[in-house]
């Protein structure tokens, strides 16, 4: 039996080699996907620790000049051009008398903040403002002979013990969450090709033809189909190691190393995903009756597992979904990277799980082979 497979299997990788555009496409996301994700951090980071001057129309400004020059020193200054974000601060007629006898003076902020646009400028503006309004606080409080200290009746002090690499947060969600994409659509064309695609070409049937049981042909396509996933994910891993090693983390206080050690876990964490993968393509693709709608089904079934990966990138529910597969193997990564012990009994259940899925998929994808329907598309 197993010589059968691996002919059949090699077979598989024959015709896959020969279309290289259907390999090439799943590949070219797990080589594209951490360059494209490096850039967007390096921005991302860039804005964040430098943050770009806010210009916005300040009405009165000649009644306080302090506060003018304090947001000047934040980098919020007063214009009239068109490069002007349409944030108004009104001062009050009566700021300077206020401030002068010691009452609250008011200013006004005068924005849309249903424009998703102006929201991040207004919450800075506001931000500065209260800044300047504790600065105030504090100096009227030392003018009146009393210690700006009893207004804070906690002295609150943290001891960070998060290592560098643990502090990545939500970069380290998105990081593994395309690591975990890759080992989907790496041979997700591939995985389409090899079963409604053949169907098409009317090639399955002449397959089925030989005195080899359908259980031996879907094992070998699932190899075939799974080998390029692994493929893809060691991609990945490889180019997300040096990729995102360029990104200048340190200017948030944290780092994030992918180190042989990781690669190699990610690895062997990824083949029960690579078998329960190529698997369901398989199945989902014999349940279609034309390659295009083979295509719309799996993609939306994919939607299953990027929603599992996306709630753990996001920490949603993660004390209940990281026992659950795909969501735990990206658990795993996850406290691999921070430098933390593997969370074994999760990834042991989980990984049971998806190896289960596997077989179960297996198993009616080559049910699925001994009906007529299916094999014709009809």
């Amino acid at each position: 039996m197993m010589k059968q497979i691996t002919i059949l299997f090699k077979k598989e990788l024959l015709d896959a080699y020969r279309d290289k555009r259907s390999v090439m496409a799943g590949l070219y996301y797990a080589f594209g996907a951490p360059i494209v994700m490096c850039l967007l951090f390096s921005v991302l980071l860039q804005q964040m620790a430098s943050p770009e001057a806010l210009k916005i129309t300040i009405s009165g400004a000649e009644r306080a000049p302090n506060l003018v020059q304090y947001l000047d020193s934040v980098d919020i200054s007063h214009s009239d051009d068109a490069e002007a974000k349409s944030i108004q601060l009104e001062i009050d007629a009566a700021f300077q008398q206020d401030m002068a006898t010691g009452r609250s003076a008011t200013v006004v902020i005068v924005a849309d903040k249903s424009d998703s646009k102006l929201i991040k400028s207004v919450r800075r503006l506001e931000t500065a403002l209260l800044r300047y309004n504790s600065e105030v606080a504090g100096l009227r409080l030392v003018a009146r002979g009393i210690d700006p200290g009893l207004m804070r009746a906690l002295d609150v002090q943290t001891q960070d013990q998060a290592t560098p690499d643990a502090k990545g947060g939500l970069f380290l969600g998105i990081v593994t969450l395309s690591i975990i994409i890759a080992i989907f659509y790496s041979a997700m064309n591939l995985g389409i090709d090899t079963s409604a695609g053949e169907r098409e070409r009317n090639s399955l049937a002449l397959l089925l033809s030989h005195p080899i049981s359908s259980v031996q042909i879907v094992l070998a396509k699932v190899a075939a189909i799974a080998a390029f996933s692994i493929l893809g994910l060691a991609l990945v891993l490889v180019v997300s190691k040096f990729a995102y090693a360029m990104v200048a983390w340190e200017q948030l206080g944290f780092s994030i190393t992918l180190d042989l050690r990781f690669i190699l876990v990610s690895l062997l964490i990824g083949i029960p995903i690579a078998l329960m993968s190529a698997s369901m393509l398989i199945f989902v693709s014999f349940m279609a009756k034309s390659f295009k709608e083979a295509q719309s089904y799996v993609t939306m079934v994919l939607m299953v597992p990027v929603g599992l990966s996306m709630m753990t990138s996001y920490d949603i529910a993660t004390e209940t979904i990281q026992w659950l597969p795909i969501a735990a193997q990206q658990y795993a990564m996850i406290e691999l990277i921070k430098g933390n012990a593997l969370p074994l009994a999760p990834l042991g259940l989980a990984s049971g799980l998806t190896l289960a899925l596997f077989a179960l998929f297996t198993y009616l994808s080559s049910r699925m082979l001994k009906s007529e329907k299916v094999v014709f598309g009809l």
